[in-house]
């Protein structure tokens, strides 16, 4: 059904206009295009979203590593699996929503339980889509937790996207890659930053309080962390991998700051909050501590700012949220 021309999936018109002159070179789709030029066993498969999963390039310019598999997304999963026992690494793309809820099963039996080289990649994570609580994804990263074996990366933003596919692709075993739909918003200006599964990033260092955060929450960290400046001394922490996560840095940040405050675009059950709550409770650290996120109930339909402020994750709330904790 996902042709070239005249068809509409979701709200976004795929035109198959996906050539390099329409591609930044810190968009998903050039990342997985320039890996599957180095690498013959990248495969890359799609559930009729070619466009907003930004993988027409590889449609266009690779077609004998393209699969259109229709809206099938289990049997997508299936047939990865299958493609990785072969000795390829296939990469699948869908919204967030499709490759965890409606295909869970089949992460499970035929990716997760014989950990074939299946890399899972999701777009619109949570609050990130206009399109209503069909489709905003806040718990897939407590899904994905869920599964032995699995590993969750979530990079910052365009400027770490083609770190986080190299990395994603070097790394033996599934992995979920959670990303926004961002091309169309690529800031040239801002510098390209490595990533290594497993190690959080310290973006700012202070003394008082540590926000750890992941994906598009990250800027609301950074400005909470400028309102604070005069008051408080912030941390702030991309914590790009979920799973397995950075237990050492966790660690460190307890020990050396009075609070810890999570970040997520994500119910705070199961999701990042969780994890880290988890190192803490094991440990037997106890710094102050909060979790930001979406609490427990559906979302709802709106822009991305909307939602965030209405959910307490846009930067005002965060630096409230930080001075309550701090002043308690």
């Amino acid at each position: 059904m996902d042709t070239a021309t005249n068809t509409t999936f979701g709200g976004f018109a795929d035109t198959g206009l996906y050539g390099s002159e329409t591609l930044s070179e810190r968009s998903y789709g050039k990342a997985l295009f320039n890996l599957a030029e180095a690498d013959e066993r990248i495969v890359c498969l799609g559930a009729d979203l070619t466009q907003p999963t930004e993988t027409g390039l590889m449609r266009d310019r690779a077609s004998d590593r393209f699969v259109m598999m229709g809206i099938a997304e289990a049997n997508m999963i299936g047939v990865a699996a299958g493609m990785a026992r072969c000795g390829d690494i296939p990469f699948t793309h869908t919204f967030c929503v499709f490759a965890t809820r409606r295909c869970y099963d089949q992460v499970a039996m035929q990716v997760a339980y014989p950990q074939t080289n299946v890399k899972i990649v999701g777009f619109m994570p949570g609050l990130t889509t206009p399109l209503g609580v069909s489709h905003q994804a806040i718990d897939d990263v407590a899904l994905m937790r869920a599964l032995p074996g699995m590993t969750i990366v979530e990079p910052s933003g365009p400027e770490q996207i083609h770190a986080a596919v190299n990395a994603v692709a070097a790394w033996d075993g599934p992995v979920y890659l959670r990303l926004p739909i961002a091309s169309r918003q690529i800031d040239e200006s801002v510098p390209l930053r490595g990533l290594t599964i497993g190690k959080g990033e310290v973006l700012k260092r202070g003394e008082d309080v540590a926000i750890i955060t992941a994906g598009v929450t990250l800027p609301s960290a950074l400005q909470a962390a400028e309102m604070l400046a005069p008051e408080r001394s912030t941390t702030v922490i991309n914590m790009h991998t979920a799973k397995p996560i950075d237990e050492a840095l966790i660690r460190e940040l307890a020990r050396s700051h009075r609070a810890i405050v999570t970040l997520e675009n994500h119910s705070t059950v199961g999701g990042l909050g969780s994890a880290v709550a988890e190192v803490l409770a094991l440990n037997g650290l106890n710094p102050r501590f909060a979790m930001i996120g979406v609490q427990d109930e559906f979302a709802e339909g709106g822009s991305l700012p909307f939602l965030m402020a209405k959910f307490g994750l846009d930067a005002e709330s965060v630096a409230d949220r930080v001075r309550a904790l701090l002043d308690r």
